[in-house]
């Protein structure tokens, strides 16, 4: 389909005795639920590693100025945005920098304002820090595409409540890359009402093959002067448990303030492994992700492709709807002719046809319709679990 690949994305990896938090927790099940890959991550990096773990010594690490040029030079080549160095802060991970940061840049019970369905652990992050959610949905079409309600995103801005907004770029679950004019608009009223933006941009390289993202603080000066922007190889390179991420601020006042937060909270430092992970990784790993990338569109249109023949084969009150989207490798599918409690059809799906998908009500806005499915293993595996999810479906009843 991809022409020759130089990696191999096909051999399934046994993951059992690894600690696998996607394995274990499913039970038995296949599981399709955690966004991480069951792939390998790229030669380059497992090299890296290995020379690291044969010295021996697992010292203190200090954050050499090689990493802030990696990351620089990754997202110039990459996505045509230059960024200084200096802007950029290490921390252990996206979510522990989202948490410290709603910690450091809100007072207790102000709101902090998400699109919803969107990232469950946004919800964490939010409320476990004495914060109020306040959910600004995404307007649903009934027919595969979201769009952004304005006038209620203005008017939850404009509340002298609001101190912060989370947005996600691209955005999970439901797969959209958000373009430049909207990340402009929604810059400008961040801007205009004093919202201080954070944006998670970890999805940003896992795109379909002639499809780029749009970093938001290159949306405008306004966007690039009041956010921070959260960035990470580990998600796209499948090395999330090596806890290795950055924020990027171009503004110096809010970048000091994320930066005391970050070693306040003691997630600025990094393991004996990040660093070399991180530096392989955006030095070298280009290739691969590329490869990855076209590998995992093609798991995508396979998983279309079934999705069509089962609603060919059933009448119009048992049919699915496959969210269009053009990033992650995460599918956000409507169930809602089938179930508004897909709570339970993922209960079903588990125990009587052992597979295991994320319940959609976890991210919020109309979730409880949808299911989300992580198709990032190899295809044989990938047509396993959604001939079971579609099986599950022929017999589930409300």
């Amino acid at each position: 389909m991809f022409g020759h690949m130089t990696y191999d994305f096909d051999t399934p990896i046994d993951r059992s005795g690894t600690y696998s938090l996607k394995w274990e927790e499913s039970g038995g099940a296949l599981p399709m639920w955690v966004a991480d890959m069951d792939f390998q991550t790229a030669p380059e990096i497992r090299e890296a590693l290995r020379r690291r773990v044969e010295h021996g010594v697992f010292g203190y690490s200090i954050v050499p100025p090689e990493w802030n040029r990696a990351y620089a030079d990754w997202w110039g080549r990459r996505h045509d945005l230059a960024i200084d160095p200096e802007w950029l802060v290490f921390c252990t991970g996206v979510v522990p920098a989202i948490s410290s940061m709603v910690r450091k840049l809100t007072t207790p019970n102000e709101n902090v304002l998400i699109q919803t369905p969107v990232y469950n652990i946004f919800f964490n992050s939010i409320l476990n820090n004495g914060c109020r959610v306040l959910e600004s949905p995404l307007v649903y079409d009934g027919e595969g595409h979201y769009a952004i309600d304005w006038a209620d995103l203005e008017a939850k801005l404009a509340d002298p409540q609001t101190t912060l907004m989370i947005l996600c770029n691209p955005h999970n679950p439901i797969g959209r890359i958000w373009d430049r004019e909207t990340l402009a608009r929604i810059g400008e009223l961040c801007w205009e009402h004093h919202v201080t933006v954070i944006s998670d941009e970890i999805h940003c390289d896992l795109t379909d093959p002639g499809f780029g993202y749009v970093p938001f603080a290159s949306a405008g000066e306004h966007c690039a002067m009041n956010s921070v922007t959260c960035m990470a190889p580990t998600k796209a390179f499948n090395i999330a448990g090596l806890n290795s991420a950055a924020v990027m601020i171009p503004n110096p006042v809010l970048r000091h303030k994320v930066w005391r937060a970050l070693n306040t909270d003691e997630v600025a430092e990094p393991n004996a492994f990040a660093m070399d992970a991180t530096l392989a990784a955006f030095n070298e790993g280009g290739p691969w992700l590329d490869e990855l990338r076209a590998y995992l569109a093609g798991n995508k249109a396979a998983a279309r492709a079934m999705f069509d023949e089962y609603n060919a084969s059933v009448p119009a009150d048992r049919r699915i709807i496959l969210i269009e989207g053009h990033a992650t490798y995460l599918m956000w599918v409507d169930c809602s002719a089938i179930t508004h409690d897909t709570d339970a059809l993922c209960d079903h799906l588990r125990r009587e046809h052992r597979v295991m998908l994320s319940e959609g009500s976890e991210y919020g806005g109309d979730g409880h319709d949808f299911v989300r499915i992580n198709v990032a293993c190899p295809r044989s595996r990938m047509v396993e679990g959604l001939t079971r999810f579609l099986a599950g479906l022929r017999d589930y009843r409300d």
